[in-house]
């Protein structure tokens, strides 16, 4: 029999088959090999002794949160409490393109920003527009429904930045627990103890644990270069230039024109420094 991963805790994975569930332990040949079956595989399994058999060909893994055979990332970023981090964002972002997903943005609690702050997102979401990012905010529930029908969507983001709320302001029923968020450390407690999917209005969500750090080791200088999508239609004199100390760099070049966001290019060269650790 052939099913979905729709839920993990510790070593029990929840298959659905059919209009069917069943709770199954993997092989000792995946351990064996370090293989991890994840939410979201495709497996076989021995429904007689409940175990899965075998990890069918992914289309995709995203890792922090551990989900395979994604269509598009949900990415939901607070405006305040915790405050908005776009260094954190851009490397959710950089994370999400490696792994050829989509990315889409989710802003929440406008309702506690500044007119300022606001003013300020409103920028961003046209920048982010502009280079092919969809956005939205937890105001356009509407709009971003419609958009994710029929999709497998991963839900993530930092702790405390009401990815359970936001799946809430979707469908009330489904009642998933929310938590304050910490004054002194401006983050929030984990809610999400564990991976699932959830589905919902026609769309099959991925709620995952939150995270607040993302290790950008497995990338190389090239690699973390193409995840941003503004610098592949600058046209630098090397091709191999890395936009950081070389010269007649295009890229540079529009950053001081405005054409291309001076945050998410130190965010770029922070993440190089990173990367050439």
């Amino acid at each position: 029999m052939i099913g979905t991963i729709i839920k993990q805790i510790s070593n029990n994975y929840t298959v659905s088959y059919g209009k069917e569930k069943c709770v199954c332990k993997p092989r000792g040949k995946f351990r064996k090999n370090f293989i991890t079956p994840m939410v979201g595989d495709k497996v076989v399994i021995d429904l007689e002794n409940k175990y899965i058999l075998d990890i069918m060909p992914r289309k995709n893994v995203l890792y922090r949160p551990n989900v395979a055979n994604v269509d598009v990332c949900l990415i939901v970023s607070s405006l305040k409490e915790p405050d908005l981090s776009l260094s954190l964002l851009d490397k959710q972002l950089v994370h999400i393109i490696f792994q050829k997903i989509e990315p889409i943005i989710c802003f929440t609690k406008l309702d506690l920003a500044s007119k300022e702050e606001l003013d300020h997102l409103n920028k961003l979401r046209k920048y982010y527009e502009k280079i092919n990012i969809k956005t939205f905010t937890n105001q356009e529930i509407k709009k971003l429904v419609k958009y994710l029908q029929k999709k497998v969507v991963v839900l993530t983001g930092q702790s405390g930045a009401g990815k359970s709320s936001l799946l809430n302001k979707i469908d009330s029923q489904l009642n998933l627990k929310t938590d304050v968020i910490s004054k002194a450390l401006n983050r929030g407690k984990h809610t999400t103890r564990h991976t699932e999917i959830i589905t919902t209005n026609n769309i099959y969500f991925c709620d995952t644990p939150g995270f607040s750090s993302l290790n950008l080791s497995l990338l190389t200088k090239e690699q973390l270069k193409e995840t941003f999508f503004e610098f592949k239609d600058c046209h630098c004199r090397f091709k191999d230039c890395l936009h950081n100390l070389e010269k007649d760099c295009e890229v540079k070049k529009k950053v001081l024109l405005n054409e291309i966001s001076n945050e998410r290019y130190q965010n770029y060269l922070k993440f190089l420094r990173e990367v050439l650790k």
